[in-house]
């Protein structure tokens, strides 16, 4: 058990130290990058909880594609001129004034809640068991959302073709 402690509060730290230097850098590539090893960490976790499928997914999908698409719009967009931009949000206060209210409610509910421990062996969340359940039990679902997701790649090639015009 000290070895899985240990590896997760090594991973909890990848997490959560490149996720503040997300939030508070000034320059956007830099916070595009610091996403890498925060997806990687998150990714990390989830090789702790046995679900290999889902690590593979969030290496692939997040720390891959999604902080390439991020990096090309950052360099396809003024983001990428590394010209300063002044931001300013005049709500601020109200920010921190609601997310010291998340905070306090979630240490709340942590530190009431009762946190049984489970006996006993951890499903196995593999390919195989994920691709059963999503073709049986959760196929509409599953349809709808690829429905919507068709309905929307459509919606952003008409918006594209528009403003091409």
């Amino acid at each position: 058990m000290r070895g899985e402690m240990a590896a997760f509060i090594l991973l909890a730290a990848v997490t959560v130290i490149p996720a503040i230097v997300v939030v508070t850098s000034r320059n956007i590539v830099r916070a595009a990058l610091s996403l890498v090893p925060t997806f990687l960490g998150v990714s990390g976790l989830y090789v702790l909880l046995q679900a290999e499928f889902v690590t593979a997914i969030q290496v692939l999908i997040y720390a891959g594609a999604i902080t390439v698409l991020i990096l090309f719009v950052i360099m396809l967009t003024a983001g990428g001129t590394g010209l300063p931009v002044r931001q300013v949000n005049e709500q601020v206060p109200l920010g921190i004034l609601v997310a010291g209210a998340l905070a306090g409610g979630l240490l709340f509910v942590l530190l009431r809640a009762p946190w049984p421990m489970v006996s006993g062996e951890m499903p196995r969340y593999n390919a195989r068991a994920i691709g059963t359940a999503l073709l049986t039990n959760y196929a509409l679902v599953f349809e709808v959302t690829s429905l919507v997701l068709l309905v929307s790649l459509i919606g952003a090639i008409i918006i594209a073709r528009r403003e091409g015009s």
